[in-house]
């Protein structure tokens, strides 16, 4: 069976295509199901994997952010369960759900030999329905799930979930282990590089010694990864501000910097870093 129970009550099925993981979480009253893969298609797999763990049907859909690759099941997942079945996210992510879906089926439409065309266009896009600002608990009779926007990292939207009494966190893409990445983690086209940081300070003040973090890609981690990931990304952080502060352009950042990982993973980074730093903090010319 594809899902491996990893604590109690905690099942994470590991997809080959992205490496993407699917979660699900059992209580009293039924199942929650975290990120539901990337096309309609591939969720009806998920949704048997689901089933096949045999114990309740699934009560509400949780999307940890609003890239295709984590929501693009959200339509099977309602034709399967419902279409009262909640699917839950940040405001932010919701608002963005649709755009980004369009963005990365245009993406497909032109990539006329990927294998997973067809089934990428093909797919409906459904947001979440159910959403909140900052946090949420969802009652699963017998135990709680808290869904956390610790801030801005991965995208505007992230969330983590935690399980408290099984000392689990789901961390969506704030996380990356994946080896198809070589564990760099997604900085994309809508990323915050200066706000991840101390976006992963707060996640990892919800984590104990012993916790299991579930990254959006790849396998299981603790929380000394978790801070080595963040001290990373924090070293891009303060690259950039350093850069900019020195008047470095932005088009020469990339090459003058000292990174932590490879330059062509952080060109979206470098961009978005620039811009979103205080007028006061940069120095001309930018260009």
């Amino acid at each position: 069976m594809p899902f491996a129970e990893i604590a109690d009550r905690v099942w994470v099925a590991r997809y080959p295509w992205f490496d993407v993981n699917v979660t699900a979480v059992g209580g009293s009253r039924g199942l929650v199901v975290v990120d539901t893969h990337s096309s309609s298609l591939v969720a009806r797999e998920v949704v048997a994997d689901v089933r096949a763990i045999g114990v309740g049907e699934v009560v509400a859909v949780v999307n940890t952010h609003e890239h295709f690759d984590h929501t693009f099941g959200n339509a099977t997942f309602r034709e399967e369960y419902g279409a009262g079945v909640p699917i839950h996210a940040t405001d932010e992510a919701a608002a963005r759900t649709i755009e980004a879906g369009e963005r990365i089926k245009r993406d497909y439409d032109a990539a006329t030999d990927d294998p997973h065309r067809a089934e990428v266009l093909a797919t409906t896009i459904v947001p979440a329905d159910t959403t909140f600002s900052s946090a949420l608990a969802l009652d699963l009779g017998d135990r709680t799930v808290e869904l956390v926007h610790p801030g801005r990292g991965h995208t505007g939207g992230d969330i983590v979930v935690r399980i408290p009494d099984a000392d689990v966190l789901l961390a969506g893409d704030l996380v990356e282990e994946s080896a198809l990445r070589s564990a760099v983690p997604g900085f994309g086209a809508d990323c915050y590089p200066m706000e991840w940081p101390p976006t992963l300070d707060l996640v990892t003040a919800l984590l104990s010694g012993s916790t299991v973090v579930v990254p959006g890609h790849g396998a299981p981690v603790d929380r000394d990864f978790v801070q080595e990931q963040r001290s990373a990304i924090g070293v891009v952080a303060e690259t950039i501000r350093d850069l900019a502060g020195r008047g470095v352009p932005v088009g020469q950042a990339l090459e003058v910097g000292d990174w932590p990982y490879p330059e062509e993973e952080l060109a979206h980074a470098v961009r978005r870093g620039y811009a979103h730093l205080p007028r006061t903090g940069r120095h001309l010319p930018l260009i």
